[in-house]
């Protein structure tokens, strides 16, 4: 969770404060069937619409396909709708229809997580200065979109609130963590949605559901400057349709302010002329080969990158892929385990059955039979896999890596699902999920841009990735991707 701090209040960038629109580029053609977020904004400036049409349209859409989707686990549609008649809203984004993701505090609404643990939670009367943010931009939060059991799954599909169906197959996994977020930005509910990454969580729902989503990097949003480590790996953004909403609500939501860690980016409002010396991985983190569809995405990528004149060059991990996923599932079980511990001092008694998940519940006793030793050997080559990572791109001189995002399309409802016996859950995600985690634990930016369906009308997106901080070559990349392939036209067979 982000971290509440005066200094992070005092961060965000003087156009956010001072409630200034900001100056957009222009969008990739052909157009969305729906307005993004920088164009719902604008007909809102200039009379063409209301605050208060764009809610009551969002909020149609919302009841329209919720019960064929099941993307919003608390909706607070009155106190959205009443919030937009009133008027008076300010901010970039002033009027434009949001959802905030279930792992995030939210003023006024309970956060459950995902798990039946969170059955009884109070509604919060706090929130990060991160979600401040949104707030402040203008964004009218009309509810809290579902996500797997405290982010742990790769799926969205929790025993507490049932299955999130991807709107390109319902039958599919919409991915996840912020799999409700992607899901409703998919088909066209709202424009853009708060996401949050630490081990995909952005990047795997934006695959699986043909949507843009960049994954920042640590230390670089309002609320991180005390995250330094590989301790530290979420991060938090949005999903998106346009690289142009995701730039714009980045430059708003990143730490500007004296003693960030990081340069401020600002926004980056189109491609750059550079042209980039960029790896290609194609290997998982067990070094297999993915599905052939998912083959075909990277090298049809890879053949646009060389065709729009980057210098392109296959490489491969620098560190041994196996070991590093095994250690990351070990501390993601201890993360499991340290939430089980927290739990029981609630409720009294070790979390079971009718309080946690069934995965959850076999990564706590993973954790617990490793030991502390175990953990520490595996944050110590963690910590190893991390510099590794950083000196990959200037010892081959890379800008950029692209690889893919996931091993396989969205697989079928189930199969990476949190009552799949734990061993069996484990070697698949292992396998489907080899690509993304190296990024929280190093810390670096990585994106996924929708470039590719199968022949079956699955969404498969592309992962570029940077050294810490180089958010503004990956933003300038996707706009160059964007216009040189568009997908924004695109539309689900569910849709609003």
């Amino acid at each position: 969770m982000t971290r509440i701090t005066r200094r992070a209040l005092a961060a965000a960038p003087a156009a956010l404060v001072a409630g200034k629109a900001l100056a957009a580029p222009k969008p990739a053609s052909p157009a969305s069937p729906w307005p993004d977020a920088t164009e719902m904004a604008a007909r809102i400036r200039k009379g063409e619409m209301t605050a208060l049409e764009a809610v009551e349209q969002a909020v149609a859409r919302a009841e329209k396909l919720q019960g064929q989707l099941n993307f919003i686990v608390n909706s607070d549609f009155d106190r959205a709708l009443a919030k937009a008649r009133a008027g008076g809203i300010s901010g970039p984004f002033a009027g434009v229809p949001f959802l905030i993701k279930d792992l995030d505090d939210y003023k006024g609404l309970p956060t459950r997580n995902g798990s039946q643990s969170g059955r009884y939670a109070r509604s919060a009367t706090t929130q990060p200065a991160y979600i401040d943010a949104f707030d402040n931009a203008g964004l009218i939060t009309i509810g809290k979109s579902a996500t797997p059991e405290y982010g742990f799954l790769p799926t969205t599909e929790p025993v507490a609130t049932g299955l999130t169906r991807n709107p390109w197959d319902p039958t599919r996994s919409s991915g996840g963590s912020s799999g409700g977020s992607a899901v409703a930005v998919a088909a066209g509910v709202v424009p853009v949605a708060h996401a949050n990454d630490g081990g995909g969580s952005i990047r795997i729902p934006a695959s699986n559901c043909g949507l843009f989503g960049l994954k920042p990097s640590r230390g670089r949003m309002i609320g991180t400057r005390m995250e330094t480590d590989i301790r530290d790996i979420g991060a938090e953004h949005v999903v998106s349709r346009s690289i142009r909403d995701s730039a714009a609500l980045f430059a708003l939501t990143e730490d500007s302010g004296q003693g960030a860690q990081l340069p401020p980016v600002g926004f980056v409002t189109g491609p750059g002329k550079r042209r980039l010396r960029i790896g290609v991985l194609v290997e998982n983190g067990m070094g297999h080969q993915p599905q052939p569809e998912v083959a075909a995405a990277n090298a049809s990528a890879a053949k646009l990158l060389a065709g729009l004149g980057h210098r392109v060059e296959y490489t491969h991990l620098p560190f041994d892929g196996g070991q590093f996923i095994q250690d990351f599932l070990l501390y993601w079980a201890n993360g499991a385990m340290n939430l089980a511990g927290a739990l029981a001092k609630v409720i009294g008694k070790a979390p079971d059955a009718t309080v946690l998940e069934p995965f959850s519940l076999g990564m706590v006793e993973l954790a617990r039979k490793a030991g502390p030793q175990a953990l520490a050997e595996a944050l110590h080559r963690l910590n190893e896999d991390s510099l590794a990572y950083d000196t990959w791109f200037p010892s081959h001189q890379f800008d950029v890596v692209l690889s893919p995002v996931l091993s396989s399309p969205a697989p079928k409802l189930g199969e990476v699902g949190p009552l799949v016996d734990f061993d069996t859950l484990s070697a698949r995600l292992i396998e489907y999920v080899g690509y993304t985690p190296i990024h929280n634990i190093a810390g670096a930016p990585a994106m996924s841009v929708p470039l590719s369906w199968t022949d079956a009308g699955l969404p498969v997106g592309s992962m570029f990735s940077a050294r810490r901080g180089n958010e503004r070559t990956l933003f300038e990349l996707a706009y160059q991707l964007e216009a040189a392939q568009p997908w924004a036209h695109r539309i689900p067979p569910i849709h609003a």
